[in-house]
């Protein structure tokens, strides 16, 4: 919400300023999110070519199975949903092996 609606709505000047600093917060989380995952795959991009050059599957179900019990575990930690942290990597491990697949084929 912008000062203009804001005021036009009668919300409160204080409330509208800490409301534009929070979301100026999430937007810096947000694009560190992007970057690390950017970092993340360049690793990944990089074991995908090493699996592809030894003749290895694009999956491992054991250090699947291992990195979501560790990302289960930190978010519990963190007071985070596990089960959301778990959909999570499963959605980025989906998309490593869609990497993997292809980098095998080239």
């Amino acid at each position: 919400m912008s000062e203009e609606n804001a005021a036009d709505t009668g919300v409160d000047a204080a409330a509208t300023a800490e409301l534009a600093r929070l979301r100026g917060s999430i937007d810096n989380i947000d694009a560190a999110i992007v970057h690390m995952l950017a970092e993340r795959f360049k690793c990944t991009q990089e074991v995908g070519r090493l699996k592809a050059e030894y003749r290895l599957p694009p999956a491992d179900p054991a250090r699947e199975r291992d990195q979501i019990a560790r990302l289960r575990e930190l978010a519990e930690n963190a007071r985070l949903d596990p089960a959301f942290a778990e959909k999570f990597l499963n959605f980025i491990i989906a998309e490593v092996i869609r990497h993997h697949e292809t980098i095998a084929r080239s």
